[in-house]
């Protein structure tokens, strides 16, 4: 938050009467006009401090306009930083030198096993839209590396002498990941304010429960193979019937054989990664125009083909005919 001072001149003035002399109080506005008010009317005059939001009439950072192809920004990647010093920090080469256009921030996990740099295509095309991704090291599910992502990269943000110094969008992250970084962005979606919204790739919450538990409004979206061992999660997480959170299901459809039948456990960072793009723009990058992709019977992610893929995408929506964009 910054706090702006207002300043106005103020001087009294007299006006004379024949039997007496009288006194207004001019103010004169920044567009050199003038107020005047009766002395006699006037109680008290205070300089009162106004707080201003800092992100008030921010703009987001992007670059390019389709989520099926690389941005324009070229991807520069810090190794082993972050909180713990094993995350890889993502960004695009060329920051933002306008004080009133911002990076959006996502938060990556990698699924079990998986390490940051595993996920070259996913990371590539979120950056090269103008996110800043910071992978964490692991994912063990519960939000909490997440949320200690953040937290540092808001100290980054507060730090003069760090290169993201007032670069970053901190109040409107998103989190993403796979598999098991996917309960990591649920949970650290179910956790932190600061997480707008989250994007599972490949995931779905264990006991079915976790999407269900978010009551303030914040939307969700999981993207996931046809064939993968995480479709009786993703399902079933999605069709609890306590979900009241705006949220989208988006499924791969149609894909390759390649031992398990279909699109697999790998395939939402590895093939869909435009519908993460895609909903990023939409809820980090704030362009309202890409909700009809997700939440209309023909919407690119509801029922079109999978550019540069075989196959189609196969989504499903509900609980957006009240959603207000915040």
């Amino acid at each position: 938050m910054k706090k702006l001072f207002s300043i106005i001149f103020i001087s009294a003035v007299a006006f004379s009467a024949v039997a007496q002399t009288t006194y207004k109080m001019r103010v004169v506005m920044t567009d050199d006009s003038e107020v005047f008010y009766n002395t006699s009317e006037v109680k008290q005059v205070d300089f009162v401090e106004e707080e201003q939001n800092q992100e008030v009439g921010v703009k987001v950072f992007l670059s390019g306009n389709d989520p099926n192809k690389d941005g324009q920004c070229q991807v520069q990647t810090d190794r082993y930083t972050g909180p713990d010093g094993q995350c890889f920090l993502n960004y695009p080469s060329q920051l933002s030198n306008d004080p009133n256009v911002k990076h959006g921030v996502i938060i990556w996990g990698p699924g079990g096993g998986e390490k940051p740099g595993n996920y070259a295509n996913m990371i590539r095309r979120l950056v090269s839209h103008g996110f800043v991704v910071l992978e964490l090291k692991e994912s063990p599910g519960g939000g909490d590396r997440a949320i200690e992502a953040i937290n540092w990269l808001e100290k980054e943000n507060s730090n003069p002498n760090s290169k993201f110094y007032d670069k970053l969008i901190m109040d409107r992250i998103g989190c993403a990941g796979h598999s098991m970084g996917g309960l990591e962005s649920e949970q650290a979606w179910l956790k932190d304010s600061r997480v707008y919204t989250a994007c599972l790739n490949n995931s779905g919450d264990l006991n079915h429960v976790a999407m269900s538990q978010m009551k303030d409004g914040k939307s969700i979206a999981i993207v996931y193979g046809e064939a993968g061992m995480e479709r009786p999660n993703a399902e079933a997480d999605y069709n609890n019937y306590g979900v009241s959170c705006p949220a989208c299901l988006v499924m791969l459809t149609g894909g390759p054989d390649q031992g398990e039948g279909g699109y697999g456990h790998g395939s939402g960072p590895w093939t869909g990664h435009a519908a993460t793009c895609a909903w990023m723009r939409w809820h980090i990058g704030r362009e309202s125009f890409r909700k009809d992709d997700f939440t209309t019977p023909n919407g690119e992610f509801i029922s079109g083909n999978i550019a540069g893929a075989q196959g189609r995408w196969s989504g499903k929506y509900k609980n957006w005919e009240n959603w207000v964009e915040k």
